[in-house]
C-alpha cells in the first residue's frame, strides 16, 4: 500500500512539528524507499583520502616526545608538508595531547588514577554532608608557584 507524500508530510508535521522536515525532503525520500534504499543512514561514499597516516602520526608523537615544549606553529618547519591545522589534529585528536603549562602533556588516566580521583571525590562528598557549607571554608587550595 503507497501511502501519498502529502499524508506522510503532514504525518510527520502532526507528530514532529512544522520545521521536522521540508516538503521537498519527504518528497526526496519517498522516492529513495520506492527506489529500494531501506537505510535512512548516509551511505559509504569515496572522499578525498585521509592525510592522517599511522605511520605520520607514530613520526608527530615521537617528534612531541623530543620536545614537550613544541608549538603547533613551530612543528610543521619539521614537517612542511604538514598543515598547522592537520598537525593540531593529530595532536589533539589522534595523539589525544592537550596543553598543560606550556607543555604537551598526554592525557590519558590509569584505573589507578581513576580510582583514587572517585575516592578523594567521595571522601570531600561524606566531608561535605557532614559538615554542611562550613566544610568548605576549610579547604585550602595552591599550587607549585609559591615553591620556586
Amino acid at each position: 500500500m503507497k501511502v501519498k507524500q502529502i499524508k506522510i508530510y503532514r504525518q510527520i508535521c502532526e507528530v514532529y512539528g512544522q520545521n521536522a522536515m521540508s516538503d521537498s525532503m519527504v518528497r526526496r525520500w519517498d522516492r529513495h524507499f520506492n527506489e529500494g534504499r531501506s537505510e535512512v543512514h548516509d551511505e559509504e561514499r569515496s572522499g578525498r583520502p585521509s592525510l592522517i597516516t599511522e605511520e605520520l602520526v607514530h613520526v608527530i608523537d615521537e617528534k612531541i616526545k623530543e620536545n614537550r615544549k613544541f608549538t603547533i606553529s613551530a612543528l610543521p618547519m619539521e614537517f612542511p608538508q604538514i598543515s598547522r591545522s592537520l598537525m593540531h589534529e593529530i595532536a589533539t585528536d589522534k595523539l589525544k595531547f592537550h596543553k598543560f603549562c606550556a607543555r604537551w602533556v598526554a592525557k590519558l588516566l590509569t584505573e589507578s588514577h581513576k580510582t583514587k580521583r572517585m575516592g578523594c571525590a567521595l571522601e570531600f562528598l561524606t566531608h561535605y554532608h557532614e559538615g554542611g557549607v562550613d566544610f568548605l571554608s576549610q579547604i585550602v587550595t595552591g599550587d607549585e608557584t609559591g615553591f620556586l
